[in-house]
């Protein structure tokens, strides 16, 4: 039986993310940034009109320096193949956030800036379902792309049920609820249904820029344009989709099981 051999000549292929670094490498393309450059201020008005527009959806803002919205961001690559000077991808792909606005980001700011009291509210909420988590998945619009990406986290590779992460297929038994889509019209009765089903404490994790946004179907007359606007969400990951240890990222920044770091670590340290 070959598989028995393979497995013995490989070894143990499970991630030890998140209590060892992993991830997909340097070139992998997780998120835009602002790598540097020009600033706005610096730039006349028909350029800094024509770099706005290099986004089909808008994700480039320009007003008070250049900066990019995670939330709109579809990880295209138009700008950074016009502007590699002022725009590049982004390997990093632990960039989940506590607040929409949060994903707005500038080259002078760091993926996470989370702020120090968003987490110790959110930690108190669900101190109890840090031994066991539930986890309830529906679609609200979506093209396919983030269910692949939710679908792998209980691969060999992934394996969160080694950290005590479950899927369920009842609200009921759910303690968190993941939301994929743009915010179709006709889902949003139902996933107020869900969540109004699922016992408390519970959590509401937004996946993926269209469920943050609308992403390219923001405009579109089916959608809502995200769910921020009908429903209370905990935790954005964006993404166009995001990767499964980027979604496995914010179910632990969601439980509280991440570590401080970066602006969050210095704010947490001044508190204490």
């Amino acid at each position: 039986m070959p598989w028995m051999t393979r497995g013995i000549r490989e070894g143990i292929v499970t991630s030890r993310y998140p209590h060892r670094p992993d991830g997909y490498g340097p070139l992998f393309r997780a998120t835009v940034s602002v790598s540097g450059g020009e600033d706005v201020a610096r730039l006349d008005a028909p350029e800094a009109v024509a770099v706005a527009q290099l986004c089909p959806t808008g994700a480039i803002k320009t007003e008070g320096g250049i900066r990019v919205d995670r939330g709109l961001c579809v990880a295209c690559g138009r700008c950074v193949a016009a502007r590699p000077e002022m725009f590049s991808f982004d390997a990093d792909f632990e960039v989940a956030a506590l607040r929409r606005d949060l994903l707005v980001v500038s080259r002078h700011e760091e993926g996470q800036n989370d702020l120090a009291e968003l987490r110790e509210g959110l930690a108190r909420r669900v101190r109890a379902l840090r031994r066991s988590i539930h986890i309830r998945h529906i679609d609200c619009g979506s093209d396919g792309s983030e269910e692949w990406e939710i679908a792998a986290l209980t691969n060999p590779f992934y394996d969160v049920q080694r950290l005590g992460i479950f899927f369920t297929a009842s609200p009921r038994h759910a303690d968190l609820l993941l939301v994929t889509g743009a915010g179709a019209t006709g889902m949003l009765g139902a996933l107020h249904r869900t969540f109004d089903a699922m016992p408390t404490p519970k959590l509401i994790i937004a996946i993926g820029s269209e469920t943050a946004s609308g992403g390219l179907l923001a405009r579109s007359y089916a959608t809502r344009g995200g769910i921020a606007d009908d429903i209370s969400v905990d935790v954005f990951v964006p993404g166009s989709p995001p990767s499964p240890f980027a979604i496995l990222h914010g179910i632990l920044l969601a439980i509280g099981l991440m570590p401080v770091r970066g602006s969050d670590a210095t704010q947490a340290e001044r508190s204490s």
